[in-house]
């Protein structure tokens, strides 16, 4: 970084309060987790006496937060499998094939985004239970898709768009049919774009939670982001501050993970088609 030491010294400090800001819910959240039961409103910045009883209160009682994961586990990676077939295929005629209102399909599939998602929940139910979808996956699944879907062809579209045309025609030229060449060229040099979009969709279905909290009702559909919310303490009108607190832990962990341990995969894939 160039510049005279005061403007490091202020950049340094201006990352730091953008660490802290960010990082300071999911510390409380940790700190919380790991403090007694008894301590559970005590507000000192680490815990008097650390303890791992909030933890196994997730999975003890009537929480069935085991379940609650797998249902996550199955809306989120359908979500994401979904998504990206889709929404490579999609991309993939939007950046090569030519035809009339190619922008115009673009502008409208983005734009789509612009409506809230709670607006469309209260159709979404009323079509779910006309069709006895309720309490079912695929009423998780489908409208997690729909707002998953627009991000991810723009996304693949510019990423598409960015690797040469003459890959396609040097393989035709050699005998592949164009699926070929799509399957066994393209793919693989998209790699990075289609490895972000399938990060930032599985995350995004993983933590959903109005969808999930509208369309099912059934305590063993729950996804994990659900039955958080409906934790109960040990007399069932208490807060399980807690309680709660680890379950966060538990759903955070993994994704923070996923994001550190691939943060450069996900920078290429957000970064490409930006620069010619």
């Amino acid at each position: 970084m160039t510049g005279s030491p005061l403007k490091r010294t202020l950049s340094y400090l201006g990352f730091a309060a953008v660490a802290v800001y960010c990082l300071a819910p999911f510390y409380w959240m940790v700190v919380s987790a790991f403090r007694r039961p008894q301590d559970q409103f005590d507000n000192s910045a680490v815990p008097a006496r650390w303890s791992s009883e909030n933890f196994s209160a997730v999975f003890s009682g009537d929480n069935g937060f085991g379940r609650a994961l797998l249902n996550s586990v199955v809306v989120a990676g359908t979500t994401t499998v979904l998504t990206l077939l889709i929404g490579t295929f999609t991309a993939y005629a939007l950046a090569r094939l030519d035809f009339r209102f190619k922008n115009a399909v673009l502008g409208l599939i983005v734009a789509t985004t612009m409506f809230p998602g709670i607006s469309q929940l209260v159709p979404l139910l009323k079509l779910f239970t006309d069709i006895k979808w309720i309490n079912t996956y695929q009423a998780m699944v489908l409208p997690s898709l729909g707002f998953a879907l627009p991000l991810s062809v723009w996304l693949l579209t510019a990423f598409f768009r960015q690797l040469p045309f003459e890959l396609e025609q040097a393989a035709m030229v050699d005998g592949c049919t164009r699926g070929q060449a799509f399957r066994k060229i393209i793919v693989p040099l998209a790699a990075p774009g289609v490895f972000t979009t399938a990060i930032l969709t599985f995350i995004a279905a993983w933590n959903e939670f109005l969808i999930a909290l509208s369309m099912v009702n059934k305590k063993e559909m729950q996804t994990a982001t659900v039955a958080i919310s409906k934790f109960t303490g040990v007399s069932g009108f208490d807060q399980p501050f807690g309680t709660q607190m680890a379950a966060g832990v538990i759903v955070t962990v993994p994704l923070i993970a996923v994001v550190l341990v691939f943060q450069r995969r996900i920078v290429a894939g957000l970064t490409a088609g930006g620069v010619k």
